[in-house]
């Protein structure tokens, strides 16, 4: 049983569409996951996820084994039952997060050890248990445990050790992989270096993973490096398989990565830079929390057709984020969320219509305007 067939649809350059067939719908590609750590969106519901056009939303392994734990989640329905959200869902596997604790956790040849950011218990996560884990929870898409090392911090040799490990868990995950309604990605590393970037990508293909990820980018590398690592990367994969870049959310980095063949993103960038005031439009940034905006009668962007757009003004946002009201962060959550899958579909008949440069174009112009 293949738990993910992927139909290729249309092309331009290497920017490419596709439909992914999962057990609780089907996912246009290119497509963007927004990110619900602990099953849900912050301030946002599933049914607000549904009517933004989201089709497939991303959980984190670790954080939901921490609380309330994989059993009760099992128990209530796995994922779908217990958070309502019926689409797709993709668990990352945590290894980020967990790395990520550096003074707290120790990364060997068996796994992970690391002291719970809940209670400071000592807690091991393996290869073979994120995949048991991401079991119970019921995920569409599961991911391989894989060691991450921020491109700021790693010298080539720790880059080369990390993917070398990230290669034997890959193995031993697949090898423990037994669900057969569940796709499992495997994670190409290596840094910024092509020639590791190059070899991660071949062997970890060799496995046999229903999809691959670009793990590690976003992290400290430029935008040059980035774009170079994932064109040697994708030489070595499978073009019938989708490839995801984790991690990446802003609109100028979507679609460049789109420009290079990548089918499947998330980031909490959307709705992190909301809560803090920061929208994106179609004539650029906006801080909307800015005293420009105190007065302003228009839609945060007249050419959004997201709920926030359609009721409110810019002087109504504004006024609710510096009051700290929870509704601010809610509706310009919204918007961004919105603007981010509308930037898919965008992309999608872009690509059909053989014109997706000029679309790649015009939001790397816009990333550099910021409207006060």
């Amino acid at each position: 049983m293949n738990p993910l067939p992927f139909e290729l649809q249309a092309q331009d350059g290497d920017a490419r569409t596709g439909r992914l067939t999962t057990p609780h719908g089907v996912i246009q590609t290119p497509a963007f996951m927004p990110v619900a750590t602990y099953g849900a969106v912050r301030g946002v519901d599933a049914v607000d996820l549904e009517n933004l056009g989201a089709e497939i939303a991303l959980s984190n392994t670790y954080h939901l084994h921490e609380r309330p734990g994989e059993t009760v989640i099992e128990g209530l329905g796995g994922l779908h039952g217990f958070t309502g959200w019926h689409r797709p869902w993709l668990t990352d596997s945590g290894g980020f997060q967990i790395t990520s604790l550096a003074d707290r956790v120790k990364v060997d040849e068996e796994g992970v050890t690391f002291a719970s950011a809940l209670d400071g218990t000592r807690r091991q996560l393996t290869p073979e248990s994120v995949v048991e884990i991401q079991a119970a929870l019921g995920s569409d898409i599961a991911m391989v445990l894989d060691e991450c090392v921020p491109e700021a911090v790693a010298d080539p040799a720790r880059a080369a050790l990390a993917q070398a490990r990230s290669l034997r868990w890959a193995e031993r995950a697949r090898r423990s992989h037994v669900r057969k309604d569940q796709a499992l990605f495997g994670i190409i590393q290596g840094g910024s270096s092509p020639a590791l970037r190059r070899e991660s990508a071949r062997e970890t293909a060799a496995l046999g993973f229903d999809g691959y990820a670009h793990g590690g980018l976003g992290l400290g590398e430029t935008n040059d490096a980035r774009r170079e690592a994932i064109y040697e990367a994708q030489g070595e994969l499978p073009a019938a398989r989708p490839r995801y870049l984790m991690g990446l959310g802003k609109p100028e980095d979507l679609v460049r990565a789109i420009g290079c063949g990548v089918d499947l993103f998330d980031c909490v960038v959307p709705t992190r830079h909301a809560r803090h005031g920061l929208l994106f439009t179609s004539e650029g940034q906006i801080v909307v929390r800015n005293a420009r905006f105190a007065t302003d009668e228009r839609a945060p962007d007249p050419n959004c057709d997201c709920p926030t757009c359609a009721r409110h003004s810019r002087a109504f946002l504004r006024h609710l984020l510096r009051s700290g009201e929870s509704l601010g962060a809610r509706l310009a959550s919204l918007h961004n969320l919105r603007f981010t899958l509308r930037l898919m579909e965008r992309a999608r008949e872009a690509i059909a219509r053989g014109q997706f440069a000029a679309l790649r174009d015009e939001i790397i112009g816009l990333a550099d305007r910021r409207l006060g």
